[in-house]
């Protein structure tokens, strides 16, 4: 196993872990604390208004879930970095998926736990990155184009005569 393939399977695992547990605390933990914290306030989603507490559990729940998908996402960087020839672009998706998560959920996590909405500016950029990604990710397991070296054939077969 590559450097590379072990440090992005680790790192995956590893938010992957994480986000169970903020999961977990979003599920179980941290509803009183928003009802207090914006108890009052009021938000409009979707032309409908609901309690700021509601809005803000949701997006911290998004960013937990967004947080696991590209943990996975992360362990298949990982995967894909032992039979893969294209390291390069691997470490792209490695590092987007990286930097989108700490963006796009952490912004969520610090917005909906302080109230300052500025954070909401932070998150389209992890988006991107978590787009750029997916791109990076597909374009590096991708076994079209490149080098004849970067393409991973079957054995010939011998023909039947």
């Amino acid at each position: 196993m590559s450097c590379c393939s072990l440090n992005w399977s680790t790192i995956g695992a590893s938010l992957g872990g994480l986000a169970v547990i903020l999961g977990a605390f979003g599920a179980h933990g941290i509803d009183g604390y928003f009802t207090e914290k914006y108890a009052g306030q009021v938000k409009t989603v979707a032309g409908v208004k609901v309690p700021a507490s509601q809005k803000y559990l949701n997006d911290f729940k998004t960013g937990a879930q967004y947080q696991m998908y590209h943990s996975l996402a992360l362990l298949m960087v990982g995967f894909a970095g032992l039979t893969s020839q294209k390291k390069k672009l691997l470490n792209i998706a490695g590092w987007c998926f990286l930097l989108g998560i700490i963006f796009f959920s952490g912004s969520l996590y610090v917005l909906t736990l302080s109230g300052q909405t500025f954070w909401g500016a932070i998150a389209p950029i992890g988006g991107t990155l978590l787009i750029v990604g997916w791109f990076s990710l597909a374009a590096g397991v991708c076994c079209c184009g490149g080098s004849a070296s970067d393409v991973v054939t079957a054995p010939e077969t011998p023909s039947s005569t």
